[in-house]
């Protein structure tokens, strides 16, 4: 995994192209340590998630499954850095953006589903896997994909192991763009920019906001919205987003700081 902060934006990189970026304890462990390292960090604005290579990633490494003397605590501890990595990225409270080229299957395309937005090359390609190899989900993906697609698509994909195709994905809501190949690394450098530029606690509320939403009632949410838009109005984001409108000119956040 390789990271690099540029510009108010990390970019977290999955390093193993000549496995497809297969998903093994190494990976792992180093993307969890990688997110959380984010969170520790004060200049980091947004996310962006890519791969090398001609794949995102084909998920978990089979082939280290199959290497395991015992595969019940392998697997256990694999999904424990996982899981402990993507609750990581989900928590961030900065967006989160992933640019997917060739398969985003099993654990990679759990990664896929954890971004805010994602835009996907003509060749990207969405599959679950697991049960294709005699496993079940992980990565969360029982709980964003059908939040994401809807339950019934989300038990197709799931059940009978259906591809979904760039194009398609776009369709049912499970990426957010889909570009040429060679635009794919440009156009989502630059949404993460734009996001970086953004109001970073007014997005950080919003996230909480949507994350919070699956569990709760129409009343709690409202008075959730009530509460969180009435501290965001005494921040210095909201000052200089008011004032720039007011003054017509374009709202300048890169030296607000407040994550209220």
């Amino acid at each position: 995994m390789a990271v690099a902060v540029d510009g108010g934006v990390a970019t977290l990189t999955l390093a193993r192209p000549d496995t497809g970026n297969a998903i093994d304890p190494v990976l792992a462990r180093e993307l969890r340590e990688a997110v959380e390292g984010l969170a520790a960090r004060d200049d980091v604005r947004a996310v962006l998630l890519r791969a090398e290579g001609k794949l995102f990633c084909v998920g978990g490494d089979v082939g280290f499954f199959a290497g395991a003397p015992d595969r019940h605590a392998a697997l256990h501890a694999l999904a424990g850095d996982l899981h402990d990595g993507l609750r990581a990225l989900l928590a961030l409270d900065v967006p989160v953006v992933a640019a997917v080229q060739g398969a985003a299957a099993g654990a990679g395309m759990s990664l896929a589903c954890a971004a805010d937005v994602v835009i996907a090359g003509p060749s990207a390609s969405f599959t679950v896997a697991y049960s294709a190899v005699g496993l079940s989900p992980d990565g969360g993906q029982s709980w964003t994909l059908p939040r994401l697609v809807g339950a019934r698509r989300a038990a197709d994909m799931m059940l009978r192991n259906t591809r979904v195709q760039a194009d398609e994905a776009l369709r049912i809501g499970l990426v957010t763009e889909v570009v040429g190949a060679e635009e794919l690394d440009d156009r989502a450098a630059a949404v993460a920019r734009g996001l970086a530029a953004a109001p970073t606690g007014a997005l950080a509320a919003t996230r909480r906001l949507l994350r919070d939403s699956a569990a709760s009632t129409l009343d709690e949410q409202l008075d959730a919205e009530r509460e969180s838009i009435a501290t965001r109005g005494g921040t210095a984001e909201a000052g200089e987003g008011i004032a720039a409108f007011l003054e017509r000119r374009p709202a300048d956040f890169a030296g607000t700081t407040d994550t209220a």
